[in-house]
């Protein structure tokens, strides 16, 4: 089969290797029929080291299962399934719990021996914890819905996560950091959970008018001091409730405490690509503001997004707007690097 690996920064291949095949009782082999390019997908094609042997690349996936390990019981052959971007049991105490991308028998595609989802077929370990089916088979499924239905691997969640651990309400003001595919999808969870005042921070026009269609009230061009400055003239000087940080990027994250209302909330979901960070009296702490975040455990929302998605009672899938065939998706990296796409769905 093909499969797309990254061998260095800039440096993207598909490549013919072996069919996946069970190894683990608790496994199953599924056909991708939907994959994308993650904008976290950019951050090891912009710096990551030369490697003769190629990383696996993709952690979002539809698809159908074409086999399944001797324990699986919950997904059989033929179903339509979704795919978390991490695999997970769903039934140790941090899955119990909702926090199902810390499973103690979990793990990320791409590595420690599983493949990635930018493929024909990959394998899914612990599958009767991580696969979700839609409900009906893929030959019944209203083939509009197949964006959407993808953002619900990773995007329009991770963007739910950023809105739920914020704690957004009808009574909360937000401002959203990013224009990216998160950001927008942070965008429209906030405004599903019920925000009337979403400030969207960026400066793409055409990204930027998709955000105040998922529901921004108003856009901020401006980046650092001069946003901060926009965003509290915006707010009486008060700054919001909430801050949505979907860049991971260190200027991102000193606007967010920049913005942030005292006693208010950050909540950050872009991958950080940095380690230390401000959290003294000038940043947190005189603003009595919290801290959360971190990678979005989408498997404890898919569920109950799934019915939204199927009623068309929301369309996340507007972020793709470009589509490639798997021996292109370099082409569909690059696009996305350059800005020229906002989000590149990947076909097989």
């Amino acid at each position: 089969m093909r499969a797309t690996f990254m061998y260095g920064a800039g440096d993207v291949r598909v490549e013919n290797v072996p069919d996946p095949t069970i190894q683990a009782p608790t496994d199953a082999i599924v056909r991708v029929v939907l994959a994308c390019v993650c904008g976290s997908d950019l951050h090891p094609y912009h710096g990551m080291p030369a490697t003769g042997t190629g990383v696996p690349m993709g952690h979002e996936f539809l698809g159908v299962v074409e086999e399944t390990g001797r324990e699986v019981t919950t997904v059989r052959k033929g179903d339509f399934v979704i795919s978390p971007f991490a695999f997970q049991d769903n039934t140790c105490q941090f899955c119990r719990e909702g926090v199902q991308t810390s499973c103690v028998h979990g793990g990320w595609y791409g590595a420690g021996g599983v493949g990635g989802g930018q493929a024909e077929a990959i394998r899914v370990p612990q599958a009767d914890g991580t696969l979700v089916t839609t409900g009906s088979a893929l030959e019944d499924t209203d083939q509009t819905l197949l964006p959407s239905l993808l953002t619900l691997s990773d995007v329009y969640l991770t963007g739910y996560h950023a809105a739920h651990m914020g704690k957004v309400t009808a009574r909360t003001t937000v401002t959203v950091i990013g224009d990216g595919a998160v950001g927008l999808s942070a965008v429209l969870a906030a405004k599903q959970l019920g925000a009337e005042r979403i400030i969207l921070m960026g400066r793409h026009a055409s990204r930027t008018d998709l955000g105040r269609e998922f529901g921004a009230t108003d856009v901020v061009a401006e980046r650092g001091e001069e946003g901060i400055a926009k965003v509290l003239e915006l707010t009486r000087g008060e700054g919001t409730h909430v801050v949505l940080e979907a860049v991971g990027l260190m200027p991102a994250y000193e606007m967010a405490y920049g913005v942030v209302r005292p006693g208010g909330v950050i909540s950050r979901v872009g991958v950080p690509q940095y380690e230390a960070a401000p959290i003294g009296f000038g940043s947190l702490f005189g603003k009595n503001a919290t801290l959360t975040g971190g990678p979005a455990p989408v498997r404890a929302y898919i569920e109950q997004a799934l019915p939204d998605v199927l009623a068309g009672r929301i369309n996340p899938g507007r972020v793709f707007d470009r589509t490639v065939n798997l021996d292109d998706v370099a082409v569909g990296y690059k696009a996305m690097d350059a800005r020229e796409a906002l989000k590149v769905l990947v076909t097989p």
